[in-house]
């Protein structure tokens, strides 16, 4: 008789087992929640930084009005539209009275040492709070 050889049983199917791949998929999702929270998180800081310019560049605008008509607006909406005597403005649109949170801008006249102060109440629209949430003031 001749000797046939015999073969071996199959090998197993090769692949990824149910374990394995719930275990790739939790690990992606922790990578993706991590980084959407850096991302999402940085966009709170650009809008910090932005409102610190607004800030800033409101100041200079009212000044602009002061000159032009020798004294303080009684609110920022003057800076868009008024009456005042040698008024040359307008000195801004409406849009750069609302902060990046869509917050309108608080303007106090007489301001804390000063002529006048404009503040953004930063990320959590409340006075006081920390970090992006801090009220913005004019410097």
């Amino acid at each position: 008789m001749r000797n046939v050889p015999t073969r071996s049983p199959k090998p197993a199917q090769a692949g990824f087992s149910l374990i394995e791949i719930i275990l790739v998929v939790v690990l992606i999702g922790g990578i993706v929640a991590f980084a959407a929270s850096r991302i999402l998180g940085g966009g709170d800081r650009a809008k910090y930084n932005l409102a610190k310019a607004q800030v800033q560049t409101l100041g200079e605008k009212i000044q602009q009005f002061e000159t032009d008509t020798g004294g303080l607006p009684n609110s920022l909406e003057e800076l868009v539209q008024s009456s005042a005597s040698g008024w040359l403005g307008p000195y801004a649109k409406q849009g750069e009275l609302v902060d990046p949170w869509n917050t309108p801008l608080e303007y106090r006249t007489p301001g804390d040492g000063r002529p006048f102060d404009i503040v953004s109440l930063g990320s959590d629209r409340q006075a006081g709070g920390e970090s992006t949430a801090a009220d913005i003031r004019l410097e």
